[in-house]
């Protein structure tokens, strides 16, 4: 089995799926794609799907929860919306949600229980039911390979530009494929954040396999990226496998590994347009964590790092302001000792055992005025490591939210 390497398509390249967007005037710009469908063909396609952690969780999350269980991740078609996330609509958004997918299975011929539903926007605004059923026969109608290219697009509520990645790798004589899409710019904190991303293969992937493939790769890609903080009521990852290619994928053998590490590739390359797409930011943000005492440690360290508002507005700057980065690891609540502690702004040393290092404030600023910045910190404590992709913080995140509703 050959490498993953990246190639252009859309979330239909993989064999078995088709797609489809229109504007349903759901966002307030008249025009504006903002309701997708996506098919698998397959009748033994398998789904799989990651939900938020957030308690206080959107009407779509519950119901694809549901759906999931019921059809035991035989799940063969989704029906997504922007600019209204139906969250915290108590009964009204729970009906709408079911009679989406409702409306979907009558149309295709499938089981409720085999579509499942997803929305991202506003909350707390009802979500006009008669504004998705009305479109879904053109949806229907209109679903292709080449259609689908408009899905990534009709997701998108602050993002500035649709993010797609395509990988395929052979299989003996046989060609896979991985796709995936995905939304998010604010409102992103693990686990998961204020995003969506969808994904597909024609790899033959039992649900119990894809299953647990997604949520390890989730764990070190939508895991570990962070914009503002506040973890969202919506976010959602969800994985199909058409399984045309023929090409089964089981535990304990050698393709195992080589679906894990392509799905991996697929989910940490979105995960960090997700970052690198923060909402008013310049800047992708690497914080890596080396020598801490335990992986909690490392990963405590990182989160406060990237978290950092303070951490976030210097870098805005470029100016290698240290302290904050050592502040922020020291109420992190991880163990380690602040005088054996190096930082670097990507391989430039700015402070060695704790106190500065003696650097050129020129060459400091230089590093930080790159496009993308890597934080490296060893806390020479132990052997664990962690990392998390975050961005800066610019004024431009304050103008986006502060009118984002209205």
């Amino acid at each position: 089995m050959e490498k993953w390497e990246v190639v252009e398509g859309n979330l239909a390249s993989p064999q078995g799926f088709r797609g489809a967007a229109t504007a349903a005037r759901i966002k307030k710009t008249p025009g504006e794609l903002d309701l997708a469908l996506l098919v698998s063909d397959a009748a033994a396609a398998t789904a799989a799907g990651v939900f938020t952690t957030n308690r206080v969780a959107a009407a779509p999350v519950v119901v694809s929860r549901e759906n999931l269980a019921e059809s035991r991740g035989r799940c063969r078609a989704l029906v997504v919306n922007s600019g209204n996330a139906n969250a915290c609509t108590g009964r009204q958004g729970l009906h709408t949600a079911r009679e989406s997918t409702r409306a979907v299975a009558k149309l295709l011929n499938l089981a409720p229980a085999e579509v499942l539903v997803a929305s991202t926007g506003v909350i707390g605004v009802p979500l006009h039911l008669g504004l998705v059923t009305s479109r879904l026969p053109d949806l229907v109608a209109g679903l292709s390979v080449e259609n689908a290219s408009a899905v990534a697009r009709a997701i998108m509520t602050t993002d500035t530009f649709p993010k797609v990645c395509v990988l395929r790798s052979e299989a003996g004589v046989k060609p896979v494929y991985l796709a995936g899409i995905a939304k998010g710019s604010g409102m992103i904190h693990p686990h998961l954040a204020t995003m969506l991303s969808f994904l597909t293969t024609d790899a033959l992937v039992g649900p119990r396999t894809l299953q647990s493939l997604l949520r390890a790769a989730t764990d070190v890609s939508f895991n570990c990226i962070t914009v503002d903080g506040d973890t969202s009521t919506n976010d959602t990852v969800l994985a199909w496998a058409s399984g045309v290619a023929g090409v089964a994928v089981r535990p304990g053998n050698a393709s195992w590994a080589w679906f894990l590490e392509g799905l991996t590739q697929l989910c940490q390359s979105l995960a960090k347009m997700i970052a690198r797409d923060g909402e008013g930011a310049t800047k992708l943000i690497a914080v890596e964590v080396e020598g801490a005492g335990k992986p909690s440690d490392a990963e405590r360290v990182a989160r406060a790092i990237a978290n950092s508002p303070l951490v976030k507005t210097a870098v805005a700057g470029s100016d290698p302001n240290w302290g904050r980065i050592l502040c922020a690891a020291g109420y992190s609540g991880a163990v380690f000792d602040p005088n054996k502690v190096d930082i670097r702004v990507n391989n430039l040393l700015l402070c060695r055992d704790g106190v500065d290092a003696g650097f050129e404030e020129a060459a400091a600023r230089k590093e930080l005025a790159g496009k993308e910045v890597v934080l490296r910190l060893d806390l020479h404590q132990g052997s664990a490591t962690a990392h998390i992709w975050t961005c800066d913080l610019t004024h431009g995140y304050i103008t986006i939210n502060a009118s984002y509703r209205t």
